[in-house]
C-alpha cells in the first residue's frame, strides 16, 4: 500500500489567492475498508528553544535558561493555516453526509482536491479554533476521523497578520512550513490511518505601496582629514620659492590657506520614504558629499561595503530571542573614485557619487520578505561603510601597511590581498538605517486594490441623515453615527468621526418633573451594562481600516492567474526537511 500527493503543474512558489490543486493517489495491494480520505492543508509556524549554550543573543551573550518549568525544551506552534477537505468519499447532495466506509478494491484509485490560500492567519481566529476540538466524525468527515484540537490554540497570544512566508534553515529555534497533507482513514479498533504529506514554498503578496513621494530619509555623518605629518622636502622647496620671489602675492596666499585647511565633507545616504527594499531587485540607494571648508585636496573613495541586516525575533512561551544575520550586498575595494570632482567649488556644493557600484548588484535571492506573526517577525537595518582618503591607491604617499584596517572590514566580503590595497590615510565611515521594510515583490491584482479602494470610500461616506418631523426633539440615543452613540453626523469638527458624544441624562432632584422620552432613553440599557461613551477620537481607534480578508471577493482572481510571470524566489527553504525541534521533543510535525 502506498498513498501520496501529486501537485498539478507546482510553481517554485505559491503566494496569496493562488489555487493549489492536485491528486491523492492511493495504490492497493488488496481490497481495503476506507472510511473516508481527507485532504489538508496546513501551516505551521514553530519556535523552540534548545540548550543555553547553544542560543545566542544578538550581542553575543547567552542567553536565560530555555528549560521550561517541566525540565524539557519549550516549543510553541502556532497552525497559521488549517484547511480540511474530504476527498472520498463524497458527501450524499440530499443529506450533506458522509456515507460511511467504503470498500475499494486493489489497484490504484485517484481522489482530487483543491485549496486557495488565504490571506491571513488562521490561528488568530478563535471561533474557528474553537470549533474544532480533535473528535472523531466532526464535520461529517466520516466516523473514526482525528482532526486538529483547536483548544491548544486558544492559551496561546495571536495576532491577526498576513501569512508568513517559508522559513527553515537560518536559525535552529525558528521554521514556518507549510505542506499538504493526506490522511486515509481506516475503520477498525487496531488498525492504523494511513498519512502522507508534502511541503511547498510560500512567499506573500506585498500590501498595496503608497505613491512614490519625493521625500527622502537619510544617514549623515561629517568628517575631517587630520594634519598632514611636516615633509622635510616640502618647506624646503616652500622657502627657496618664497626667496627668490620676495614677498608672495595676494593669489599665492589665498592658495596657500586652502591648502592648509584640511578637508572636511559631510557624507549622506538617501533612501526613498518610506524605505522599502524589494526582493531580488537593487538597493535604491544615493550617496551625496557635501563640501564643507574651502579645501583643494582631492579626496577618493577607496572601498566601500554595502551590507544588510537581517533580526529574527523569535519568542516561545516567555522566552525571547533575536537572531542575526548579515547579507554582503556589495563590498569592493582599491577604488580611485574622486569625491569631489571639483577642487575649486564653492563651500555648500554637493557632489553625487556614481551609483555603478551598487545599482545593478540585486539583493541576494535568500533575503525573506520582512513579516509579523505571532511568534516570529523579521525585521532589517541597512548599513553602508565607505573608506575615504586622499591619497590613491598604489602612489607613494599611499605605500603602509593596511592591516591596521583589517579588523574595521573583518568578516566582511572584502577579500584580504584588497584590504591591504587600502591607503593608510584612510577614514571609514559607517552609515546605518533602521526599519528598513524588504517587499516580496508580487504586486497584488488591481481588482483587488480597486476593492479595497471602494470599501474605504463607503467607510469614509458620511451617513444619511435621518429624518425628523418639524418640532420633534432628539433625545434618544438609538442611533449610532461614526462609532459613536447618538452622535448626530456633521455635529462635531468635520463629520461623524469627530462628533461629540451625547451628555448622560442627569438625575432628577426629588420633586423635579422627568421628562418621559428621557426616561424611556434612558431605561432603553442594561444598568449594569452601559453605552460606551469614549471620546471622539475613540472611532478612529476601532474602526479599522478593510483587511484583505474583507476586501476579497470570489471573483478577485489570483496575481498569477493570467498566466503572468513569476517573479524569482527569495528565502531559504527546505520544503521537505523534518523539524529538528519537533523530533527532539518526541513529536512529529503534522502529526494531527
Amino acid at each position: 500500500m502506498s498513498a501520496r500527493i501529486i501537485l498539478d503543474n507546482p510553481p517554485e512558489f505559491y503566494t496569496n489567492l493562488d489555487t493549489i490543486s492536485g491528486r491523492i493517489q492511493l495504490i492497493l495491494n488488496r481490497a481495503e475498508l476506507v472510511g473516508a480520505v481527507i485532504a489538508k492543508l496546513e501551516g505551521e509556524a514553530i519556535t523552540s528553544f534548545g540548550p543555553a549554550s547553544q542560543q545566542v543573543d544578538k550581542y553575543g551573550h547567552y542567553a536565560e535558561s530555555r528549560r521550561s518549568s517541566s525540565g524539557g525544551i519549550p516549543i510553541e506552534t502556532h497552525k497559521i493555516l488549517y484547511k480540511v477537505q474530504q476527498a472520498f468519499p463524497p458527501n450524499d447532495p440530499m443529506t450533506g453526509t458522509s456515507p460511511g466506509s467504503v470498500m475499494l478494491n486493489r489497484g490504484m484509485h485517484e481522489f482530487p482536491f483543491q485549496f486557495r490560500l488565504p490571506f491571513n492567519n488562521a490561528c488568530s481566529d478563535s471561533a474557528a479554533m474553537a470549533s474544532l476540538g480533535g473528535l472523531a466524525g466532526v464535520g461529517g468527515f466520516g466516523s473514526g476521523l482525528r482532526v486538529m484540537d483547536g483548544s491548544k490554540q486558544l492559551f496561546l497570544r495571536h495576532v491577526l497578520k498576513t501569512l508568513p512566508p517559508s522559513l527553515n534553515g537560518l536559525s535552529s529555534a525558528a521554521e514556518v512550513r507549510y505542506y499538504v497533507k493526506v490522511t486515509v482513514q481506516r475503520p477498525g479498533l487496531l488498525k492504523e490511518n494511513w498519512r502522507s504529506l508534502v511541503g511547498f514554498r510560500f512567499m506573500p503578496m506585498e500590501q498595496p505601496r503608497k505613491p512614490p513621494a519625493s521625500s527622502m530619509m537619510y544617514a549623515r555623518r561629517p568628517f575631517v582629514f587630520s594634519q598632514r605629518p611636516n615633509n622635510p622636502a616640502n618647506a624646503k622647496k616652500k622657502k627657496s620659492k618664497t626667496t627668490i620671489a620676495g614677498d608672495a602675492s595676494q593669489a599665492d596666499l589665498e592658495l596657500d590657506l586652502a591648502n592648509t585647511q584640511q578637508p572636511t565633507i559631510e557624507i549622506s545616504a538617501l533612501l526613498p520614504h518610506p524605505a522599502i527594499l524589494t526582493c531580488n531587485k537593487p538597493v535604491p540607494l544615493r550617496i551625496v558629499a557635501t563640501k564643507k571648508t574651502q579645501f583643494t585636496e582631492p579626496v577618493y573613495l577607496v572601498a566601500f561595503e554595502l551590507v544588510l541586516l537581517g533580526l529574527t525575533h523569535i519568542r516561545c512561551h516567555d522566552f525571547k530571542m533575536t537572531d542575526p544575520h548579515r547579507w554582503v550586498v556589495c563590498a569592493t575595494s582599491g577604488l580611485s573614485i574622486p569625491v569631489t570632482t571639483n577642487p575649486n567649488a564653492e563651500v555648500g556644493t554637493e557632489f553625487v557619487l556614481p551609483d555603478n557600484l551598487w545599482k545593478h548588484i540585486p539583493l541576494p535571492n535568500t533575503v525573506h520578505p520582512a513579516f509579523v506573526t505571532c511568534n516570529i517577525s523579521r525585521t532589517y537595518e541597512l548599513e553602508v561603510r565607505l573608506g575615504l582618503s586622499r591619497d590613491k591607491p598604489g602612489t607613494p604617499e599611499s605605500s603602509s601597511t593596511g592591516s591596521t584596517f583589517t579588523s574595521i572590514f573583518r568578516n566582511s566580503g572584502i577579500k584580504e590581498q584588497d584590504q591591504l590595497k587600502i591607503p593608510a590615510d584612510t577614514i571609514f565611515l559607517p552609515l546605518r538605517f533602521n526599519n528598513i521594510d524588504v517587499y516580496s515583490g508580487i504586486a497584488p491584482p488591481p481588482q483587488l486594490l480597486s476593492e479595497i479602494q471602494r470599501r474605504q470610500s463607503q467607510m469614509q461616506r458620511p451617513p444619511p441623515h435621518p429624518t425628523h418631523p418639524v418640532g420633534a426633539v432628539f433625545a434618544s440615543p438609538a442611533h449610532n453615527y461614526g462609532g459613536m452613540p447618538g452622535g448626530w453626523p456633521g455635529a462635531g469638527r468635520g463629520g461623524p468621526m469627530f462628533a461629540s458624544p451625547p451628555l448622560p441624562p442627569r438625575r432628577p432632584n426629588q420633586g423635579q418633573a422627568v421628562d418621559p422620552r428621557i426616561a424611556m432613553a434612558a431605561a432603553s440599557h442594561d444598568p449594569l451594562y452601559p453605552p460606551q461613551m469614549g471620546t471622539p477620537a475613540a472611532a478612529t481607534f476601532e474602526e479599522a481600516p478593510p483587511s484583505y480578508e474583507e476586501a476579497l471577493a470570489d471573483a478577485v482572481a489570483g496575481p498569477f492567474e493570467n498566466n503572468s510571470s513569476r517573479p524569482a524566489y527569495s528565502g531559504t527553504t527546505d520544503v521537505n526537511a523534518s523539524n529538528q525541534a519537533t523530533e527532539a521533543n518526541g513529536k512529529r510535525a503534522g502529526s494531527e
